[in-house]
């Protein structure tokens, strides 16, 4: 491209060379990291609070330096949300805050970052694998906080930066989609444009993706409903008028010429009774899809297998808003075997023993004695789980970022881990997390529309059914009647809509932007039903005396009991309010 010959080969080596030696010196790498960090914000508040100040020694840090979550650092967050530009928790400027999509009291976390960490970034995503990709990337609504700060998910924020918009010619970062594409608002029109370049450049795609898996199969189905007026464009070489964006429609015409012959292939292909291998027969030089199918996402695994003729499904790396952490090694390995070797440049990684116990700890903050069970990255146990606790260089301080993870393996010294699931969350479609008392809260205040009609909520349970796109939650309710009063069918709607209300931003934002999120579904089942849920657990074992219901059910036996009992069923009537870069995203 314009002359410049890009060596694969010799990036390839260099990018295997730094991962030999980072690997090899895992625990003198993470001993710098820390000095790095400690020594670059010696000065600032939040360590001098702590009683540190000045150079500071790594066993200091670990003796003195408590381990928080974010309704620790919460009131710092909302200092420099604020305006306050005193160095809190880092010596370097906040330049912006990367919304997680971890909830924390239903909104937003708002995770510091500093100009340096895209750079940080950047160097992790050279370590992946080279070759023309069809990936579906997206950015999303953006808000500012009341000090001027941007506040913005942190692939939004990596996007809109010159990383990604100037990046130079790379095979790792060679997309189909031109960067107007992905950085259109428009959900539609991104969807569509995207999908006509990479339909267009069908021959040239050797890899397909999205972030995850329910992104990647959303853009299929979206395939499905418009493949015809993407044939016509194809055709013609021209663009739906529905594409109003002038720089997309721009971007697009430089890639856009009339071929009738492939409108031809796919329009014969699509017209197919049956979209098996549908991947592989528009795509055909298509070598896996690159898209996370751990944790929640794993349910997608078998629906992806049948659109591609069970192409390799790879997740390539392991990634959040406070931190990128590292990157999978063996990226043709089984979904369920997906292991990721943290790389030790990228922060200082610390490791909380994970036990039931702490699960159900109410108390944010470990005291000293806890403290005393963290362990290093060079020290876990083989087959032992643990909570994820990161320092980064943007001014986290040993904060717990909530992630699950199992030692699976090494990497010379490195070890590589299984991404078990988030603490707490019982539910999850897309990007939302729902937590038990969330969930709780959602649910008591949805019931209180019961009570006009002398009738309560005896029990419930929910689940998240995935079996068509978008997924949604449903909740099952047993319901108490105190007389024969008919409750009608608008009062339980109006429950479903009341949990939606209830439930996070981000969960919100899924429903009515992303439509990533289908309506909130409320079956009711028969007088009794929980009751047999509790037989069939203690038959398999439960302790009767210890069992309670459960929140949320994953296991196919025990929804296909609940099924079995359901009378009616109800969807929410409309979508819950959200509205974009409103201040519900930053501030409880």
């Amino acid at each position: 491209m314009d002359g410049v010959v890009y060596n694969v080969h010799e990036t390839n080596k260099k990018a295997l060379e730094f991962i030999q030696e980072v690997t090899s010196n895992a625990q003198e790498v993470q001993n710098q990291v820390l000095d790095e960090i400690l020594s670059s914000n010696a000065d600032v508040e939040y360590l001098r609070r702590h009683g540190l100040d000045g150079h500071v020694d790594r066993d200091t840090f670990k003796k003195v330096m408590p381990v928080i979550t974010y309704e620790d650092l919460q009131p710092d967050i909302e200092r420099i949300s604020n305006g306050d530009t005193s160095k809190i928790l880092c010596s370097q400027p906040i330049s912006e805050f990367l919304t997680s999509s971890g909830t924390s009291g239903g909104e937003r976390k708002l995770m510091p970052t500093i100009d340096e960490e895209l750079g940080r970034k950047s160097s992790l995503y050279s370590l992946l694998m080279p070759g023309k990709g069809m990936y579906f990337l997206f950015i999303k609504s953006e808000a500012k906080t009341p000090g001027g700060l941007l506040a913005r998910p942190v692939l939004t924020s990596y996007y809109k930066s010159s990383y990604f918009k100037d990046r130079p010619y790379d095979p790792y970062t060679n997309y189909t989609s031109p960067n107007e594409t992905v950085l259109c608002l428009d959900s539609y029109q991104s969807m569509y444009s995207q999908l006509l370049c990479g339909l267009f450049q069908n021959d040239e795609v050797v890899r397909v993706g999205a972030v995850f898996a329910s992104g990647f199969i959303r853009a299929i189905r979206f395939l499905e409903k418009h493949w015809s007026s993407l044939c016509n464009d194809i055709r013609t070489g021209t663009i739906d008028p529905q594409i109003t964006d002038l720089s997309v429609r721009e971007a697009v015409m430089k890639i856009l010429k009339p071929n009738p012959r492939l409108a031809d292939l796919i329009e014969a292909e699509c017209r197919r009774r049956s979209w098996k291998g549908i991947i592989t027969r528009l795509w055909p030089n298509t070598k896996y899809i690159d898209v996370i199918v751990t944790g929640t996402m794993s349910q997608y695994i078998q629906t992806i297998d049948y659109y591609s003729n069970g192409l390799p499904l790879v997740c390539t790396m392991y990634a959040s808003s406070e931190c990128y952490f590292g990157v999978n090694l063996n990226p043709l390995c089984n979904p369920s075997d997906v292991a990721y070797t943290l790389i030790p440049t990228m922060a200082y990684f610390e490791f909380l023993p994970f036990n039931r116990k702490q699960q159900v700890s109410g108390s944010s903050k470990l005291n000293a004695s806890d403290q005393l069970e963290l362990v290093d990255l060079v020290d876990v146990k083989m087959g032992h789980e643990y909570e994820l606790v990161v320092t980064t260089y943007a001014g986290l301080y040993r904060y717990r970022v909530g992630d699950i993870l199992k030692v699976a393996g090494f990497k010379n010294k490195a070890p590589q881990f299984n991404f078990i699931c988030r603490k707490n969350v019982v539910l999850s479609i897309d990007a939302d997390k729902t937590d038990e008392v969330e969930l709780h809260n959602a649910v008591k205040r949805a019931a209180n529309h019961l009570s006009p009609f002398d009738a309560r909520l005896v029990e419930y349970t929910s689940y998240a059914d995935l079996s068509k796109i978008p997924g949604h939650y449903v909740l099952y309710w047993e319901i108490g009647y105190n007389n024969d009063t008919v409750i009608p069918p608008s009062v339980f709607e109006d429950c479903c809509l009341t949990v939606e209300e209830s439930l996070n931003s981000v969960y919100r934002q899924g429903r009515v932007s992303d439509k990533s999120i289908g309506p909130l579904e409320i079956k009711i089942v028969e007088t009794g039903t929980f009751d047999k849920l509790m037989d069939y657990a203690v038959s398999n074992g439960a302790s009767i005396n210890q069992y309670k219901a459960p929140r949320c059910v994953k296991y196919e036996p025990i929804i296909q009991l609940l099924n079995s009992r359901v009378v009616s069923k109800y969807l929410s009537p409309k979508c819950p309010e959200w509205v974009p870069g409103h201040k519900q995203w930053y501030n409880n």
